[in-house]
């Protein structure tokens, strides 16, 4: 999953506030509300926008608990049973895919804009990468991350919407870069992972203007690379759309995974991507 995980033990949890819709709201509501993208299939009428409730957030947070703590095993650090719920929360605008017909949120992303991470101090991702060569990008640099879908809707209409929304979030607001967490399990111990990264690096390694580092690598050295592995549909995707690899990956003992820096210039995404999720014909 395209995610910032919880779970770094340096930040508490805190309570979160209703999201504002720092850049251009009226018109970022309009794009996500009024010209929504839905998904018919028997039993459900799927629809994708910005989170406008307190409500909403509480039941998207409750989504990723359910996600990344009872399905994954977790070690989430949460005030509320049940609540995946962080300090980037309250800055984040929080993208959402709701069931109509079964009246709940089935999938969610959450977007930190570049002026709220200035708010904030940061992007999440900085507390697992040093990022020092992309700070010439933050002013047009949006961080993704708390991916998840729910278990029974995995087929793919719930991520493409989410795909929609975040194409259209960025293309409203003229940014040129996504940066997030690209998450390999490591159960193994690591092994596919290090073998994952040993594959992809050479087809889909940043240049070097752009790399970033693991503040606690993933020790590759003590790791087999040669364990034949499938891609992650999610990673997969991403790498299929145009994002780069940007570094080593970074080990997350809260979630047990492997994080893979993933940078997405928009100049770079696939035409047939571009054509799909943003509309252009060029």
């Amino acid at each position: 999953m395209l995610r910032s995980y919880a779970g770094n033990a340096a930040f508490k949890a805190v309570q979160c506030s209703i999201p504002t819709m720092r850049e251009n709201p009226t018109r970022i509501l309009a794009m996500l509300q009024k010209q929504q993208q839905s998904a018919q299939r028997p039993g459900r009428n799927l629809h994708v926008g910005l989170a406008t409730s307190q409500t909403e957030v509480l039941e998207a947070q409750k989504l990723r608990y359910r996600v990344f703590a009872d399905e994954m095993g977790a070690r989430l650090t949460t005030r509320s049973p049940g609540v995946d719920r962080d300090l980037y929360d309250a800055f984040c605008e929080h993208l959402i895919v709701r069931d109509e017909d079964a009246g709940r949120i089935v999938g969610t992303y959450r977007i930190l804009s570049p002026s709220a991470a200035r708010e904030v101090g940061n992007y999440y991702s900085e507390t697992e990468f040093d990022i020092t060569r992309l700070r010439h990008l933050k002013s047009r640099m949006v961080e993704i991350g708390r991916s998840c879908i729910d278990a029974d809707y995995r087929s793919g209409a719930v991520i493409t919407l989410l795909w929609s929304g975040l194409a259209r979030y960025m293309l409203e607001n003229k940014y040129d870069y996504l940066i997030g967490c690209a998450s390999v399990s490591m159960a193994d111990g690591g092994h596919t992972a290090a073998s994952l990264y040993n594959r992809l690096k050479d087809e889909h390694l940043c240049p070097l203007e752009y790399r970033v580092f693991p503040r606690t690598p993933l020790p590759l050295q003590a790791l087999r690379q040669d364990i034949e592995a499938d891609t992650p549909p999610l990673i997969k995707g991403y790498l299929r759309a145009g994002a780069w690899i940007c570094g080593e990956p970074a080990w997350d003992p809260d979630f047990n995974t492997a994080d893979l820096p993933v940078l997405l210039p928009v100049s770079r995404l696939d035409a047939r991507y571009a054509k799909h999720f943003m509309g252009r014909k060029d």
